[in-house]
């Protein structure tokens, strides 16, 4: 039986409109890997591909740009938010999804809410948040990676519980009524049924978790410091200095753009099947 998209477009003219999308796409890398084995002559100079082969813009930037420590932090505080948004989301959407209570369609009406809130609007009340909790407790709260955790999991779990919620709502009753009669706790059959089962809304809810602490400019470098600060900030304090006066250091800019970007790219290819599974969950009943 042909498929919806081959009944629209003959062969032919999906060739094509695939060649297109793939040109549109993968041009802007192509270039950024020229030119980051390009000398920053030629790539100042407009050229695509290299005039010469200079593959020491990947050595020399971790000294340029500090991008060993960047990666560490962003490593550990994306991971860590991933990694505990994902088990707190799912242990949340368990108990919006099994049982009724008091207020459970406010707080799934709240989960969407909190989607619309910019996150700009919160840098200001975050900052101060932080900094009256410091003074309180008498201890460094901005400039520590913890405090940075803090706030994307803040930011992630209302999106990642409201995905597990979807998936959640797929699995069957019968599973945990199976488990009841055998004796097994809500505990229990989160554990050894739930989790295991829900292993494609989990990546979904960690990888989107990561991403938001992995790509975030505009928090990290507001509380993070000069030891503290993530990959991404890195960056934009490499790219600011390059801005006016001799020529900008392309090469290593697009060398560090491209080693940043690296492991999302290992980490959608490596959980692709889990992604597929866990976005298209809830969307057939």
């Amino acid at each position: 039986m042909k498929t919806d998209v081959q009944r629209l477009l003959p062969r032919s003219l999906q060739a094509v409109v695939i060649a297109v999308l793939l040109v549109f796409a993968l041009t802007p890398v192509l270039y950024m890997l020229f030119a980051s084995v390009n000398d920053d002559l030629g790539v100042a100079g407009g050229e695509f591909f290299p005039s010469g082969f200079n593959p020491g813009n990947y050595v020399r930037i971790w000294d340029t740009v500090e991008l060993g420590d960047g990666l560490l932090n962003s490593v550990v505080v994306a991971g860590s938010v991933a990694v505990v948004s994902a088990l707190v989301s799912v242990a949340t959407a368990y108990v919006l999804v099994r049982f009724a209570f008091f207020g459970r369609g406010l707080i799934l009406r709240g989960l969407l809410a909190l989607q619309s809130i910019p996150g700009t609007l919160m840098l200001l009340p975050v900052f101060v948040l932080f900094a009256n909790l410091s003074r309180v407790l008498g201890i460094d709260v901005i400039g520590t990676r913890w405090a940075l955790f803090v706030t994307y999991l803040t930011f992630a779990l209302p999106f990642s519980s409201w995905v597990m919620v979807t998936y959640l709502r797929g699995l069957p009753h019968e599973l945990d009524e199976a488990a009841r009669i055998d004796g097994a706790s809500s505990w229990r059959i989160l554990r050894s049924i739930v989790i295991p089962l829900s292993w494609p809304g989990l990546v979904v809810s960690g990888i989107f978790a990561f991403l938001l602490g992995w790509n975030d400019v505009l928090f990290a470098s507001v509380i993070t410091n000069a030891d503290t600060r993530t990959a991404a900030v890195a960056l934009q304090v490499f790219g600011a200095t390059q801005e006016g006066g001799a020529i900008p250091l392309y090469g290593q800019l697009m060398a560090s753009a491209l080693i940043c970007a690296l492991p999302v790219v290992v980490l959608y290819l490596v959980f692709q099947r889990f992604l597929v599974g866990g976005l298209t969950a809830g969307g057939v009943k």
